[in-house]
């Protein structure tokens, strides 16, 4: 495998990642994580050296998808946090009396 390949694979797997992250499909989230995990194992078992445009771009583009895998990420997270917040009674309306704000 090429260090070309393996840039695809990973590509490939975050594309996956992202896809499960929007269906909020937990399985499938499990497998393209596992699936990216074994594609960055084998891209740094290829070594370094240098990269040329077309690895330089493939790069680019990896990182751009794991951003946008950081965002949904975060966007879940903090989903769940205000669901809990709710659930607590500690997320309802921030004009309630007694509530203090924080700056």
């Amino acid at each position: 495998m090429t260090r070309r390949d393996a840039l695809i694979r990973v590509i490939d797997t975050l594309h996956h990642e992202i896809a499960a992250l929007k269906a909020n499909d937990v399985a499938g989230l499990e497998k393209a994580t596992s699936a990216k995990l074994v594609a960055i194992d084998t891209l740094r078992g290829l070594g370094e050296g240098p990269a040329g445009p077309e690895l330089r771009e493939l790069a680019d583009e990896a990182n751009r998808l794991n951003e946008t895998c950081r965002i949904y990420v975060n966007l879940m997270a903090a989903n769940v946090r205000r669901r809990l917040q709710l659930l607590t009674g500690e997320g309802g309306n921030a004009y309630r009396p007694g509530a203090v704000a924080y700056a």
